[in-house]
């Protein structure tokens, strides 16, 4: 179609929308005074979406959000190209990365009200990346019944409520328990507390573990020794007084399990060094390692990791152990903080037995929500 063509079809269009227009009243009503008693308005509104939809204007409109769209799309599909190397930038943003999402709705928007169909267009790519990333969270993955119920729960060292905190987990009908964090001061009480419904208790330093079945062959495990590229990072005065990790068999019906309890170094957001994890990528990668010399083919690890199965540092544990959450949970299970959860931290891995099921449990008096998971061998 030639140019002096198309503007005869566009003046023949906009004279049909004129004769249309011509059979309704400024306000709406045809000449009987009912609504929609003529059918004119609404070809001319149709005929009138067609020819601007065509509008070439309407690709050129809106580059920076269709740019921005792009950028967000490729931010999470490249994310761990990402270098840490300044402030550990590429760790922060997978910790937060299912996050980003939200840009998304709010960049539509933005093309909606600029009618850009190129922006529009380039969403497409940060829509298919998070669906890819994080689709699968957003159904329910469980499945009734389990051999074991495992929690776990960092129980906090500032909990005022320590005793109101071990009721609540005696109720939650877990047979496998595990804690962090726990202060000298509090032991007695969750000791005293988890008495009447687990016989069997071992702690090591801050973690503990209590079960309804027998336990054997508990030992700490030192996750603050020399490992790897960070092994020259340890501090000289690190001691194993405060031990932070056990590790324990829980004797079952379907034989032995091996269970892992374990609270990683703290990660911190500081304008000097950007998102500190120098004392917890230590602990991951000793972790890691005591994992892969583990002889039972069948563990599980309860704990508070200070850290997201997305985040690089946890690479070595990931590529051994399975999430129960993304596995069997419904949704994205965030466990911190307790008042709004945007991240999870505290974690149930398993290997050799099957997750049937992960959910959160209702908030203590402590900063983390408690975490569950129901397996079967």
């Amino acid at each position: 179609m030639t140019g002096s063509e198309r503007g005869q079809t566009m003046k023949q269009v906009d004279a049909a929308d004129a004769v249309d227009a011509a059979g309704t009243t400024e306000t709406g009503r045809d000449g009987s005074g009912r609504w929609g008693a003529g059918s004119g308005a609404w070809h001319a509104g149709i005929r009138r979406a067609i020819r601007t939809g065509f509008r070439p204007g309407l690709w050129k409109r809106g580059p920076v959000l269709a740019a921005l769209a792009l950028l967000l799309g490729l931010l999470m599909l490249l994310h761990a190209k990402i270098p840490n190397r300044v402030g550990n930038l590429g760790s922060l943003v997978e910790t937060f990365l299912p996050w980003f999402g939200l840009f998304i709705p709010v960049l539509l928007a933005g093309a909606l009200l600029r009618r850009s169909a190129s922006a529009v267009a380039a969403l497409l790519l940060p829509v298919m990346v998070w669906l890819n990333l994080f689709g699968g969270l957003l159904s329910d993955k469980s499945h009734p019944g389990s051999d074991l119920t495992v929690a776990s729960h960092n129980v906090g060292a500032d909990n005022p409520d320590p005793a109101g905190t071990a009721r609540d987990l005696a109720a939650s009908g877990a047979d496998v328990l595990a804690l962090q964090e726990m202060t000298e001061q509090a032991r007695g009480t969750y000791e005293k507390g988890l008495a009447k419904a687990y016989p069997y208790h071992t702690v090591q330093g801050t973690v503990g573990l209590w079960s309804k079945l027998p336990l054997s062959d508990t030992q700490p495990v030192d996750i603050q020794q020399d490992v790897g590229p960070l092994a020259d990072t340890k501090p000289a005065d690190v001691k194993m007084t405060d031990n932070r990790a056990l590790r324990t068999t829980v004797a079952t019906d379907q034989g032995p399990l091996a269970v892992y309890v374990a609270h990683l170094g703290s990660a911190r957001v500081t304008p000097r060094t950007g998102f500190w994890t120098d004392s917890r990528d230590r602990n991951a990668q000793a972790l890691g390692k005591a994992i892969a010399a583990e002889q039972n083919e069948r563990v599980v690890l309860l704990g508070d990791l200070n850290g997201t199965m997305d985040d690089r540092a946890f690479a070595d544990i990931a590529s051994q152990l399975r999430s129960a959450q993304d596995a069997a949970g419904d949704g994205f299970g965030f466990s911190w903080p307790a008042k709004f959860p945007v991240v999870r931290i505290d974690q149930i891995l398993v290997r050799g037995v099957k997750p049937e099921s992960a959910w959160s449990l209702p908030a203590t008096g402590s900063d983390h929500l408690p975490v569950a998971a129901g397996i079967n061998w």
